[in-house]
């Protein structure tokens, strides 16, 4: 007999999604005065409208990581998750080079489904809770008390 993994509710049809925040440090004119924030948010807005569907973009106040401004977290959709695809984490999003890797890569599926660019990548940041624990010496191969 084999298992079958059945997702259910809001998590079958889940679309790739990008959390942009927008608190203290990200999104601020002063920290940034180079960077326009509304045209980058309304130009992410735009690609998930013109997506189908198979792209949403939240904001949210503080993700964490200000010294790392902007910060967007790539949510894998349900088929990227199924495959693999973990949120990803990218720091430093403030030019128009970033945005249209970033639109290209979750126009192609984003995590677990698609490559992003190499530029992409070098733009990656871990996420604040993994940074702490592995600076605590609880990361990989430690067991936690």
């Amino acid at each position: 007999m084999s298992l079958v993994k059945a997702t259910i509710g809001a998590a079958r049809d889940r679309p790739c999604t990008l959390v942009v925040c927008r608190g203290c440090c990200c999104g601020n004119p002063r920290k940034q005065p180079d960077v326009d924030h509304q045209w980058q948010l309304d130009r992410l807005r735009a690609a998930a409208a013109d997506s189908g569907g198979r792209l949403a973009v939240r904001t949210t106040d503080c993700l964490g990581p200000c010294g790392q401004a902007n910060v967007i977290v790539v949510q894998p959709a349900t088929a990227g998750r199924a495959k693999g695809g973990r949120a990803t984490w990218i720091g430093w999003a403030n030019d128009d080079d970033c945005v249209d890797d970033l639109l290209r890569w979750v126009a192609a599926g984003g995590p677990g489904l698609a490559q992003p660019s190499p530029t992409l990548e070098l733009q990656f940041i871990r996420p604040p809770g993994e940074a702490r624990t592995r600076a605590r010496g609880r990361g990989r191969g430690r067991a936690r008390r």
